[in-house]
């Protein structure tokens, strides 16, 4: 399958799968994340994906797995370092690389305006309570829950239309 073919096959069935993993994550700006991880995961695991008309359960299948382990570690460190820890990446799979993908998650992050990054990497990288990293930046949390849920949104924004997503 082709990249371009994936993508279309995303667009088409991406909605179906998040309002699965609205119940499955109980939430959605988990699900958001879940989604957007099993939608790299299924990038980087095509190869595996026998039948093409299996694909939006198989992306589901992958979005469940993800959301379990997301109520098991609440805290992820950043997306590559998670998706590996729990064996959920094949690093011999072609054509996706470990290196590509953490570049684009990097990159994501650097290009967050100052206030968003800061919160993301307080509380996505460096693992900081939602409270912790409020009095750290000086802000309220209320402030630094609604900077947080932007960011998240502006990283997957940008992974979306990354080389990531191709």
């Amino acid at each position: 399958m082709e990249s371009s073919q994936f993508e279309l096959m995303v667009e088409e069935h991406k909605d179906a799968v998040y309002r699965q993993m609205t119940r499955v994550c109980n939430g959605r700006e988990d699900a958001e994340d879940a989604l957007a991880t099993a939608i790299m995961l299924a990038f980087q695991s095509l190869h595996q994906l026998k039948d093409e008309g299996a694909f939006r359960g198989w992306l589901a299948m992958i979005g469940r797995r993800v959301c379990s382990r997301m109520r098991q570690h609440p805290k992820m460190q950043e997306v590559w370092e998670y998706a590996d820890a729990h064996q959920l990446i094949d690093r011999d799979a072609e054509p996706f690389e470990m290196e590509v993908l953490k570049g684009c998650v990097k990159q994501a992050v650097e290009e967050l305006d100052e206030s968003y990054r800061q919160v993301y990497e307080a509380c996505e990288i460096e693992e900081h309570s939602l409270a912790d990293a409020a009095k750290q930046l000086g802000i309220t949390e209320a402030a630094a829950k609604s900077r947080l849920h932007r960011a998240r949104a502006m990283v997957r924004d940008r992974l979306d239309h990354s080389i990531c997503a191709r």
